[in-house]
């Protein structure tokens, strides 16, 4: 008798990870593959192909009662050419119907809270806030990329400290201990401005995202250009979740999501500003494709509280090293 189950996968410039859950909410299997943003992954196709095979790989005969892709890129890039190119993947498998196709940036609100509507402010390579009603975006500020937009992602954490580096040794900026660190992290002779530039143009843009930890370190440490620069990047990601829910955690949840928002001093400083603002309780968002399965699972008919399950199992395998997926 084929098992049932259901399918959630989340799909960025980075990596695309696919889970495979029981009708419970159990994770049954799990799979990786590479990016598959509709505007920066090389073969969508072909990774949502990869990370599928993976999840079911070793479950038998399987019985596909839903799924949902959370994709980055889906809204810009239009549904058509996300739906032919998960059709793709979807149909070489053999899988019977089709998945629900959704923005990335909803499936992460899904994996931080399984309310049906509430805000959600991403902080990684790059940076967004949304509002999210039903498994859908219907509010955005920001998201359009490190050249015009991400505020307080680690992207712009890392040419921020580069910049402030480059007017500290140039004489117009105040010292700071970013000429030192950032320099060793490019692997650059320090107080050399030459080096650090080439260095910099020497990388992709999400590259300079690296840098970001390095800045925040510096903040932690009590360099007054890196804690400017931290207070500076939580007013930017405060600033447009304000744009997307005036009076963000009144009745509903707020998620934190990204990897700037996980730990460190600008995930403390939002966090505190919420909390002191507004009295708003935030959520950190688990793995995206635990999020997608958990709309699966409400798509499927499961009730919510199957999804909230899903996301405290989730969270706990997170809190405990010795877990395994």
């Amino acid at each position: 008798m084929a098992r049932r189950v259901l399918l959630g996968v989340d799909a960025g410039g980075t990596s695309t990870r696919c889970a495979a859950v029981s009708t419970g909410g159990e994770v049954l299997g799990y799979g990786r593959a590479a990016g598959a943003g509709l505007l920066t992954g090389d073969d969508p196709a072909a990774a949502f192909q990869q990370a599928l095979r993976e999840a079911l790989a070793g479950l038998g005969a399987v019985r596909v009662e839903q799924a949902v892709f959370g994709i980055a890129g889906a809204a810009t890039a239009g549904r058509e050419r996300a739906a032919e190119t998960v059709g793709r993947a979807w149909h070489a498998l053999g899988l019977p119907g089709f998945p629900r196709i959704t923005d990335d940036i909803a499936v992460a609100f899904a994996a931080g809270s399984s309310a049906d509507a509430g805000a959600v402010l991403i902080a990684g390579t790059g940076a967004v806030a949304a509002r999210v009603r039903d498994g859908a975006v219907v509010a955005r500020c920001g998201g359009h990329g490190w050249l015009l937009s991400d505020e307080g992602s680690a992207v712009w954490l890392g040419l921020s400290g580069l910049r402030a580096a480059l007017a500290a040794i140039d004489g117009r900026g105040r010292p700071t201990s970013l000429c030192e660190r950032l320099a060793a992290r490019l692997e650059v002779p320090a107080h050399d401005p030459g080096a650090l530039v080439r260095a910099a143009h020497a990388r992709a843009p999400a590259q300079l995202g690296e840098l970001g930890p390095t800045v925040t370190a510096a903040a932690a440490e009590d360099d007054p250009v890196a804690v400017g620069i931290v207070a500076e990047a939580a007013e930017h990601l405060l600033g447009a979740l304000t744009a997307v829910a005036a009076e963000p955690g009144r009745g509903e949840p707020v998620v934190l999501a990204g990897a700037v928002l996980s730990v460190g001093p600008v995930a403390e400083a939002v966090r505190s500003a919420l909390c002191d603002r507004a009295g708003a309780e935030t959520s950190r968002a688990v793995d995206g494709a635990l999020g997608a399965a958990g709309l699966a699972l409400r798509d499927a008919g499961a009730p919510k509280q199957a999804h909230a399950a899903l996301l405290r199992r989730a969270a706990g395998d997170a809190a405990d090293p010795t877990a395994e997926r």
